[in-house]
C-alpha cells in the first residue's frame, strides 16, 4: 500500500470508524478574563519571567472564544464526525468552588448547539490543565485531598447541564503532565520541584477521576471515561540494567495510571521504586478509583530510551524526529495498542491525540507541510495494524485542529491542520489538513 494515498488507507478502517480533531481551552479560547472567567494557574504562570520559552500568555490565543463559528465551519468543511474540547473550569467557576458563572456556560452551550448543528459529535473534557488559581491559592491545588470534592462537584455541573448533548466526557486529559511535568520537573504550571508532591498529586487526580465517574453516572447516560497520556519506554541497550530502567519508567508514566484504574492497585515495583517519595493513600482509595469506564482515550506522540542510571537518550531517529525533538514512531503506536487491549481488556479505545509539531512556513498562501502528512499516514496505518491485532479502537482525533499555544513552549511550535497567523487570526489550511479532508471523504464513501 502507498501509504500516502488516502484512498488506500480508507480501506483499512471499519464502517463505523470517527474521524475528529481536539484541542484544549486554555491554548485556544482566548478571552483570558473576560464575561467573568476567573485566572487559571497557566494565566499566573504565564505572567512569571521565564517560564514561557517565547515570554508569550494565552490572553488571545486563537480567539476560539470569539472565532468558535469560524472554527466549526473549517471542522465541518473537512467532513469530520466529532470534535474534542475541554471545558475552562475557571470559565464556569471562578473560584474553582461556590458560584457558577453562567456567562461561562452559555459560552459552551452556544459552541455545543454549533456543532451540533454542523453535524459534528462534541467529546468533552473536563481538566486540561487550567486549574482556578483560587483553588491553587486556597487550598494548594491538586496538593490538597479537598479538590477531590471540589472536581467531582464541577463534573456534576457540567454532566447535569450538557450531558444529553455530548457524546462523551473525559474527566482527566493526561494526569501524569498535569502531576509530573506541574509539580516534579516545573516544565508546567504551578511550577513545582518535588517527586513527592508529583506522586501525591498524581493519587490525588486519579481519586478525583473515580469521584467525578459515580458522581456523573447519577445524572447523565453520556459515554464517560479519561485520557491517558503514554510514552512507551525501552531500554537504549540490551543490558540488564536498561531494561530494569525502562521498566520502572513504565511503570511511572503508563502503569502508574493503568493498574489503578483497571486493576485497583499501583505497580509494586514503581511504588517501592519511589520509597518516601510514595503517595499517602487512604482506605478505601483505590476502590473508588476503579470505576467502570465506557471508553479510554489513549494520546501517543513518541516513545523514550533509557540507560542504566535511569535517564533518558535521544533515539536513532530513522523516521525523523518532529519539532518538538520526537522521534517518530508508528510502529510503537501499533505495538502499544495491542499490548494495552491484552493487558488491560480496556473498554473500547479512542486515539484523542495523535500528531506533530512542524516547521511550518506560509509560502505563496500555501504551507506545504508534507512531514505531517507522511506523519499522519505512517501513524493512521500503525493504528489499522493494532486494530486488526485485537485493539478495539473506535475513533482517532488529530492533534490540533489550530496551530495554538503549546504551553511552555509558547508559540513556537505548532501542531495544527489549520495555520494561525496570530497577527491577524487569519485560518490556513495547511496541506495536511485537504489530504486528511480527503481520507475522510473517501472513508465516508463506504458507509
Amino acid at each position: 500500500m502507498n501509504l500516502l494515498d488516502p484512498a488506500a488507507l480508507a480501506q483499512s478502517f471499519p464502517h463505523d470508524f470517527l474521524w475528529g480533531v481536539a484541542t484544549s481551552a486554555a491554548q485556544i479560547e482566548g478571552a483570558a478574563l473576560e464575561d467573568g472567567k476567573g485566572a487559571s494557574i497557566w494565566d499566573h504562570f504565564c505572567r512569571q519571567p521565564g517560564r514561557i520559552n517565547d515570554g508569550s500568555n494565552i490572553d488571545i490565543a486563537c480567539d476560539h472564544y470569539h472565532r468558535f463559528r469560524e472554527d466549526v465551519a473549517l471542522m465541518r468543511g473537512l467532513g469530520l464526525d466529532c470534535y474534542r474540547f475541554s471545558f475552562s473550569w475557571p470559565r464556569v467557576q471562578p473560584l474553582g468552588r461556590g458560584g457558577w458563572n453562567e456567562a461561562g456556560f452559555a459560552f459552551y452551550d452556544r459552541l455545543i448547539d454549533e456543532l451540533l448543528e454542523a453535524g459534528l459529535q462534541p467529546h468533552a473534557t473536563l481538566y486540561h490543565w487550567d486549574l482556578p488559581q483560587a483553588l491553587d491559592e486556597s487550598i494548594g491545588g491538586w496538593l490538597s485531598r479537598d479538590i477531590v470534592t471540589c472536581f467531582a462537584d464541577y463534573a456534576t455541573e457540567v454532566a447535569r447541564r450538557f450531558g444529553d448533548r455530548l457524546a462523551s466526557i473525559a474527566t482527566h486529559n493526561e494526569p501524569w503532565c498535569t502531576a509530573t511535568l506541574g509539580y516534579e520537573t516545573a516544565q508546567f504550571a504551578p511550577g513545582h520541584t518535588s517527586r513527592a508532591e508529583s506522586l501525591q498529586v498524581a493519587h490525588h487526580l486519579l481519586l478525583s477521576h473515580g469521584e467525578a465517574i459515580a458522581a456523573m453516572r447519577a445524572v447523565t447516560k453520556a459515554r464517560l471515561g479519561i485520557v491517558l497520556n503514554h510514552t512507551p519506554s525501552f531500554p537504549a541497550t540490551p543490558a540488564e540494567a536498561d531494561r530494569r530502567a525502562a521498566r520502572i519508567d513504565d511503570g511511572l508514566n503508563v502503569r502508574w495510571y493503568m493498574d489503578p484504574i483497571f486493576r485497583g492497585a499501583y505497580p509494586a515495583d514503581a511504588f517501592e521504586f519511589v520509597g518516601a517519595d510514595a503517595p499517602t493513600v487512604e482506605a478505601g482509595d483505590l476502590a473508588r478509583i476503579r470505576q467502570p469506564l465506557d471508553f479510554l482515550g489513549i494520546n501517543f506522540y513518541t516513545r523514550s530510551l533509557f540507560d542504566a542510571q535511569g535517564k533518558a537518550v535521544k533515539g536513532p531517529g530513522k523516521r525523523g524526529f518532529t519539532d518538538m525533538g520526537w522521534e517518530i514512531v508508528p510502529e510503537v503506536f501499533a505495538q502499544h495498542l495491542v499490548r494495552l487491549a491484552r493487558e488491560y481488556n480496556p473498554p473500547p479505545m479512542f486515539i484523542t491525540e495523535n500528531g506533530m509539531a512542524n516547521a511550518d512556513r506560509v509560502v505563496d498562501g500555501r504551507v506545504a507541510d508534507t512531514e505531517r502528512i507522511a506523519y499522519l499516514s505512517s501513524h493512521l496505518q500503525a493504528l489499522a495494524t493494532a486494530m486488526s491485532l485485537g485493539a478495539d479502537v473506535r475513533g482517532y482525533f488529530y492533534w490540533s485542529l489550530l496551530d495554538n499555544f503549546e504551553w511552555n513552549s509558547g508559540y513556537d511550535k505548532r501542531f495544527g491542520l489549520v495555520h494561525v497567523d496570530y497577527a491577524t487570526q487569519r485560518r490556513l489550511l495547511k496541506d495536511s489538513a485537504h489530504w486528511y479532508r480527503d481520507l475522510v471523504a473517501r472513508h465516508h464513501a463506504r458507509r
